[in-house]
């Protein structure tokens, strides 16, 4: 089975569209397969699966990430609804610092992001009862744990009209990109 995937304007955030073979019966696909990544040039070792349910539309969730050494990079898709999934550029130096990226992913669509360490990463659910499984390269560490604001003014991230938007507290209260701990950007660490 082979896969499209195409970049989204970020070093490294692609979207990546596994085939689908249907029959009357419904369909298969291989969402995941360690040496067909390899070959497209994707040698990720994800080491946890995680599974997060939304029951209304307008769930924002985000922006996270993971600092040293305990960074991961994400491998998201919808399983049932849809989302505008976010990345943002947080290697202080990158010629892309502060940019963001969104995508639109579904069921429909049935495509996914990756979304590389030192990228934050959020989303926000477009439909009700919305199911998003994301595979990590390194396991949840609290201790390395971060958020920022998903709605900081330095990024600007435009996000759609959805109704009152419903944020944890953590998300709520993130701070701003000036003031939270980020990568630091060293090309040669990047390539």
């Amino acid at each position: 089975m082979s896969l499209e995937i195409r970049p989204l304007g970020l070093d490294g955030v692609l979207e990546i569209r596994p085939k689908r073979i249907g029959d009357d019966r419904g369909f298969f696909s291989e969402t995941w397969n360690a040496h067909r990544f390899a070959e497209s040039g994707l040698a990720l070792e994800f080491v946890q699966d995680n599974h997060s349910y939304s029951a209304a539309r307008g769930v924002l969730r985000g922006l996270h990430y993971q600092l040293p050494p305990r960074a991961q990079a994400k491998l998201v898709r919808v399983v049932k609804g849809a989302i505008l999934d976010v990345a943002v550029d947080i290697r202080r130096g990158s010629p892309s610092f502060a940019k963001w990226m969104a995508l639109e992913i579904s069921d429909r669509a049935w495509n996914q992001i990756l979304v590389p360490a030192g990228f934050a990463h959020g989303f926000l659910t477009l439909e009700p009862d919305t199911e998003v499984i994301y595979k990590v390269t390194d396991h949840y560490s609290p201790e390395h744990d971060r958020s920022i604001r998903f709605d900081d003014p330095e990024i600007g991230i435009s996000w759609p009209t959805v109704g009152e938007l419903q944020l944890s507290d953590k998300d709520r209260n993130a701070p701003l990109l000036r003031d939270a701990e980020v990568f630091t950007y060293r090309e040669s660490e990047w390539r």
